[in-house]
Formats: structure tokens, C-alpha cells, sequence
């Protein structure tokens, strides 16, 4: 699937994914091929990402919003400097 973080100032990330974690506002949860649209609210946390061979990279964040339609996600956020 596909994957773009964004932030009020530049792009973090963008390419093909295995899957994402993210901190969502009701707690972590997954978002896999296939996932159901969704619209929800992320909180402080660290954005997980699981690349094609297994590659992991992280972000940590503050908060933000997370988007899935049809497979391709959207993760908008505002990040830590920690």
C-alpha cells in the first residue's frame, strides 16, 4: 500500500508499505492492505512503519490525523524534537 507522512512544513516520508502502527486517539492500532477506510485522530506516540523486506522506520509525533482510502494512507502530524 501506499504511505505519505506529512508535516506543516515538509514531507517525512512517501512509498510502498507492509504495514503502518500508529497512535490512534482510542489507542495503537495496525493499518494493513485492505484495511477499512478511516478517519481518525492520533495523539502523542510513534508512528511504526514496516517496509517491503522488513525494514522498520519510526517517527515520533504529537499528534495529527491519520487517513485510509483504498489502500493508500495519510498520516499528517505535528513531530517531536526528542
Amino acid at each position: 500500500m501506499k504511505l505519505i507522512v506529512l508535516t506543516p512544513i515538509r514531507q517525512l516520508y512517501k512509498g510502498e508499505v507492509d504495514a503502518v502502527k500508529v497512535p490512534g486517539a482510542s489507542g495503537q492500532f495496525e493499518i494493513l492492505k485492505g484495511h477499512a477506510n478511516i478517519v481518525s485522530a492520533l495523539v502523542k506516540g510513534v508512528v511504526n512503519i514496516t517496509e517491503p523486506g522488513g525494514k522498520k522506520v519510526d517517527f515520533k509525533i504529537k499528534q495529527g490525523f491519520v487517513e485510509v482510502l483504498k489502500d493508500e494512507v495519510s498520516v499528517l502530524v505535528t513531530i517531536t524534537k526528542e
